[in-house]
């Protein structure tokens, strides 16, 4: 029983060590295909078109459409360049109750 719950840490560790590293080296981050970057400058423009826009002749559900659509806007361009590998909570947690454990 002991060897499996040290080979299921030792696992766990260096799974979690290796993406730590990768989050924290930041020299290799993953470069934006010309398609994704088209859509980034697309994004781009369209958000600097709203924010000239003259908002106050806008109903009230326009606006709200207008939100809703940069909200998306963000959301997808945040999706489009989102890069690294990180650690997440649930892992260190499980990390920390092993540790105990043993």
């Amino acid at each position: 029983m002991k060897k499996i719950m040290y080979f299921a840490f030792s696992l766990m560790l260096l799974a979690g060590s290796v993406n730590v590293a990768k989050a924290a080296d930041g020299k290799d981050e993953k470069a934006l295909t010309t398609e994704q970057q088209m859509k980034l400058d697309q994004i781009s423009q369209r958000v600097e078109e709203i924010k000239n826009m003259d908002k106050s002749s806008l109903t009230r559900e326009q606006k709200k459409d207008l939100k809703k659509e940069i909200t998306t806007m963000q959301k997808e361009a945040k999706a489009i360049s989102n890069g690294g590998i990180y650690l997440s909570l649930t892992a260190l947690l499980v990390i920390i109750i092993i540790l105990l454990l043993l």
